[in-house]
């Protein structure tokens, strides 16, 4: 049976996306809080959120005095490929035409996204 893999909540993301802009990706609790946008959360809460993070094994906490200093185990580009990839997987039967194709008739482009749309397709044409 496939395992199942682990999820970020809405919360934990962007405890994540900010730890993962960090300077050379790893931080203190007080970083995250300084990067955080108003209302700002208490220390408290992030503590409790690298706690759930650290038990996921999204992150692993390094003792450095009395703090611990939080790096991530998985990288934003790994955790993103996973998580569209179960959207794929999910709701487009594996399809990835059918999930760039969903959001191509949903979106509205501009003419810089479409040419750079086009200039990435050539890309792949030739990487063939």
């Amino acid at each position: 049976m496939k395992e199942k893999k682990k999820q970020l909540t809405k919360a934990e993301t962007q405890v994540m996306n900010i730890l993962w802009s960090l300077p050379e990706q790893q931080g203190f609790i007080q970083d995250i809080i300084d990067r955080y946008p108003e209302p700002k959360p208490a220390y408290t809460t992030i503590l409790t959120f690298m706690k759930i993070l650290t038990d996921k094994g999204f992150v692993k906490p390094e003792k450095v005095g009395k703090a611990n200093r939080f790096t991530p185990l998985v990288s934003k580009d790994d955790y993103t490929y996973s998580f569209i990839s179960d959207v794929k997987d999910t709701f487009f039967d594996g399809s990835f035409t059918s999930l760039v194709s969903f959001f191509a008739k949903k979106e509205q482009y501009t003419d810089e996204e479409l040419a750079e749309l086009k200039e990435l397709m050539t890309k792949i044409e030739s990487k063939r």
